[in-house]
């Protein structure tokens, strides 16, 4: 707990909690968003962020899925993995070590950050719906 992120004790109404490399994040059930722990990079700035269905943790980025499709993300960008402006009609995310994945409600996968290790590779993916 060294960067305070398990000071999670006073947090309630919680339906959904992730990790990332050294900060918590938790959604509530009205749909905002807490967070705590290392925030160099501003990772825990969640502050105002309403009508969330789902969350994600990176190591020093959080991402989040709104009712609408749409993504917002805060934390590091060095490596463009908060660049999800133009993403739409998104039905899950997740956060990566320093990526961002979501899925398009057509099945088609988007991707953006770090791609050292072919990670953004997402070309051929796509979610087979009946």
């Amino acid at each position: 707990n060294e960067q305070g992120q398990c000071n999670v004790n006073g947090w309630r109404d919680i339906v959904a909690i992730c990790g990332g490399k050294d900060h918590t994040v938790g959604l509530r059930s009205d749909g905002r968003v807490l967070a705590t722990g290392c925030n160099d990079d501003g990772q825990c700035n969640v502050e105002g962020w309403t009508d969330i269905i789902l969350i994600s943790a990176g190591s020093t980025h959080t991402v989040a899925l709104k009712a609408d499709g749409t993504v917002v993300t805060t934390g590091s960008n060095k490596y463009g993995q908060c660049d999800v402006e133009s993403w739409t009609d998104i039905v899950a995310v997740s956060a990566g070590g320093r990526h961002t994945v979501g899925l398009k409600a057509d099945g088609t996968v988007v991707a953006t950050g770090n791609d050292d290790y072919n990670q953004l590779r997402i070309e051929d993916w796509k979610l087979m719906l009946p």
